[in-house]
């Protein structure tokens, strides 16, 4: 059978106005700022006029360690979505924006796929309403400001060795990682070291996704540290009076995007930092606001639950006040062969014994997730190719850790394939047993947040820091920043900081190879391994394939 690929799918959708999505909401018309006809955002005076509400039921959605067989998360969080409003329910998903690096590289998009998408599709994964570009654009301002102010004087003192603030843009370019910036002469001001990161690794994108509203936006973005003096007191982004005008670029980016899925199911998409080098999270406001607008809201977090859930658990709920009422785990019989051996060319014959061996990694995160003291259900996002037999593996697998897996084919069937999936989410939801606590308290050192999450997630033996770690880390408590929670940089392929290390690894280490002060953001970034704040591109980037067609239509997007 000939299956359809996603953008063939998502031009076909029957769109409704986004008016209609946003009336059945109970967003009035001259709450819309519009986006063309598909697309808008919601007005913080609606947001304000809502927070009285009582909250739906939060619903978080995270995966196994992805593989190159694929899981499906961003999927089943679309397809959970319109299946709770397909059995009655009032639901909505948030998720969170596409990065152009990775869209150009080689992750793929971050709408969905098959009959469990959002549309527009192309534009959620290209510039959308210009969110990613704002913050992009505030965060070159603030570049420019600190090199402008030392050029003028450099009434704050900063040491131009110690500027901590690095620039970004959201495309995979490894050659400036590390650059050597005001070359060429005295009028174009004192040369030094600096680099990029990739936009989503910003802490302009952390603050926009942590932050409740604009005048806590203005706050957070003057606490950002970015440089040092001499004497190693830190310069902060109000010094040199950035957080103003960088609050202006950003002041229609902190609104969240209203879009629809193909089953014309609300959804809010809004923020977009990485899971493994950010907290991977869509931003807070968005989901508040949608928990005062649905009895049910299913969100994700990115990559897998040793990242993205754990700094939902940890860092997103903790800073909001938030607490899931359970834990959707995803999982595919083709990840479980791949981790347990099978090459991805031989992924389609059966093989039952290779999905009991690589069903390690699923028990893992069932375990990790059900520590955080919320329930949690397996969801297997079925592939044709699956058979019977290793489904059924699975599912004994998982009863035998205490959970219980469903099988749900909203990829080729939407709603009405994750009926049985949705069903079960929201009994559980409704049956209040979660007992959501975060992984370790506030008063606990910066180090031993970082020990609590290398093995009591990781399952790791140890944490390597050099005696420079160490004290950088004492420092920073004894400035007041010793409350904040970790925020863990590394490989999402492994528990580990090894890629390959596929399944449930023990014996190994974590070793922190650089730590920073997230102020503003409020969290401390801990880089492990060999992880990069730029990625690459591949060897064939996707870029390669995509074009305009005589049409004039998107081809190769996906």
């Amino acid at each position: 059978m000939a299956y359809k690929s996603d953008i063939e799918i998502a031009r076909e959708a029957q769109k409704k106005p986004i008016q209609q999505i946003g009336e059945a909401l109970g967003i009035p018309n001259e709450h819309l700022l519009p986006y063309g006809h598909d697309k808008a955002k919601i007005g913080q005076d609606f947001i304000n006029a809502v927070q009285d509400r009582k909250d739906g039921k939060l619903i978080l959605v995270t995966a196994i360690n992805p593989t190159p067989a694929g899981e499906g998360k961003t999927t089943t969080t679309v397809g959970l979505g319109d299946g709770l409003n397909r059995i009655g329910k009032n639901a909505m998903i948030c998720i969170r924006e596409a990065s152009l690096g990775p869209n150009f590289g080689m992750k793929g998009g971050a709408a969905g796929g098959g009959y469990a998408q959002v549309v527009p599709m192309e534009d959620m994964n290209l510039h959308f309403t210009g969110d990613f570009h704002a913050i992009t654009s505030a965060h070159a301002l603030l570049s420019a400001m600190i090199d402008n102010h030392i050029y003028w004087g450099n009434a704050q003192e900063i040491d131009v060795r110690r500027v901590v603030w690095r620039r970004v843009v959201d495309m995979n370019d490894r050659a400036l990682r590390q650059i050597t910036a005001s070359l060429g002469g005295v009028a174009n001001g004192f040369p030094r070291e600096a680099g990029f990161d990739i936009t989503v690794a910003s802490e302009v994108m952390a603050i926009l996704c942590l932050a409740k509203d604009l005048k806590d936006l203005e706050k957070r973005l003057g606490d950002m540290i970015v440089a040092y003096r001499r004497d190693r007191s830190p310069v902060f982004a109000r010094d040199i009076k950035a957080e103003g005008a960088m609050t202006v670029l950003l002041k229609d980016a902190m609104q969240p995007n209203l879009v629809q899925t193909l089953e014309n199911n609300p959804a809010f998409v809004h923020g977009g930092p990485f899971a493994n080098i950010a907290h991977g999270c869509n931003s807070v406001i968005a989901t508040t606001t949608a928990l005062k607008l649905a009895d049910y809201v299913v969100t994700e977090a990115g990559f897998g639950a040793d990242l993205g859930a754990e700094k939902f658990m940890n860092i997103k709920c903790r800073k909001a006040g938030l607490a899931p009422d359970c834990v959707v785990l995803v999982a595919t019989v083709r990840a479980m062969k791949m981790n347990g051996g099978v090459a991805k060319a031989d992924l389609g014959a059966e093989n039952v014994a290779a999905v009991e061996a690589g069903c390690a990694n699923l028990g893992r995160h069932i375990g990790n997730l059900k520590s955080f003291g919320v329930p949690v259900v397996v969801a297997i996002n079925h592939f044709v190719t699956d058979t019977e037999a290793e489904i059924q593996a699975v599912k004994d697998y998982v009863a035998s850790q205490g959970s219980e897996a469903v099988l749900s084919r909203h990829w080729e069937l939407g709603s009405e394939g994750s009926a049985d999936l949705a069903a079960k989410v929201a009994e559980i939801a409704d049956a209040g047993t979660s007992q959501f606590a975060p992984l370790y308290g506030d008063e606990l050192s910066l180090f031993e947040k970082i020990e609590r999450v290398a093995k009591g997630i990781y399952h790791a033996d140890a944490v390597l820091a050099d005696q420079k770690i160490r004290d950088q880390l004492k420092l920073w408590e004894k400035q007041g920043y010793g409350h904040l929670p970790v925020c863990m940089a590394k490989t999402q392929y492994s528990f580990s900081t090894d890629p390959s290390l596929r399944g449930a690894p023990t014996g190994h280490s974590i070793p922190v190879r650089e730590v920073r002060l997230s102020a503003g953001a409020g969290f401390i970034v801990v880089v492990c391994g060999e992880i990069m704040t730029m990625p690459g591109l591949p060897r064939v980037p996707s870029a390669e394939a995509i074009h305009l067609n005589e049409d004039g239509q998107i081809e190769g997007l996906f």
